[in-house]
């Protein structure tokens, strides 16, 4: 692979304005020169990345939150996630986001890669991390956060994917991405 500033395909920023700027979103227009000369307008999303988590318990079983999402109006299944705050270690971020929303803590911690949900018009990432060695410690939801817990299988999982109850693409990515480090277990 190529260095994004020899690669034949790269666009060139030739001016940058700033068109909202939001609590959690900031928006951008770029006016760029295209690789045949020629230039265009891209509008993008920055964000300040966030972490997924796969938390396992000694079952096999999967920590899943049922919540709320106010853009498609309805609740989804998901993993444990949440935005990294400015300058915190994605580490950090991972382990306090499963200890918030789930009330875990985890002995052992594998990154295990990243995934960028939006390439068309933001510059998210999501850091994807395994989490084993749970213990319950009790939740601590942030005001306003309304979350129910639960416990799925990994094949009960990919089961919901298949099914088209799980949508969510960082929580399928993650969970295709943690397969080959979690250990499925015969549902019971």
């Amino acid at each position: 692979m190529s260095s994004k500033h020899d690669d034949a395909l790269h666009e060139q920023a030739l001016d940058s304005e700033q068109v909202f700027d939001g609590a959690l979103l900031k928006v951008w227009r770029d006016r760029v020169r295209l690789p045949d000369g020629g230039e265009s307008v891209r509008e993008y999303i920055r964000h300040p990345g966030a972490v997924v988590v796969v938390a396992q318990l000694d079952d096999g079983s999967l920590l899943f939150e049922r919540q709320f999402r106010y853009p498609l109006g309805r609740a989804f299944l998901e993993l444990p996630a949440g935005k990294i705050d400015p300058g915190e270690d994605i580490l950090a971020c991972a382990k306090r986001e499963l200890r918030e929303e789930t009330g875990y803590e985890a002995m052992h911690w594998r990154h295990v890669g990243v995934m960028h949900p939006c390439i068309g018009y933001s510059d998210e990432r999501i850091e994807i991390f395994v989490a084993e060695g749970l213990r319950h410690v009790g939740h601590a939801w942030d005001e306003g956060e309304f979350l129910e817990i639960l416990n799925l299988g990994v094949e009960a999982v990919e089961s919901l994917i298949h099914a088209g109850e799980i949508t969510d693409a960082k929580t399928m990515t993650a969970f295709y991405r943690a397969l080959p480090f979690i250990r499925p277990q015969p549902e019971r």
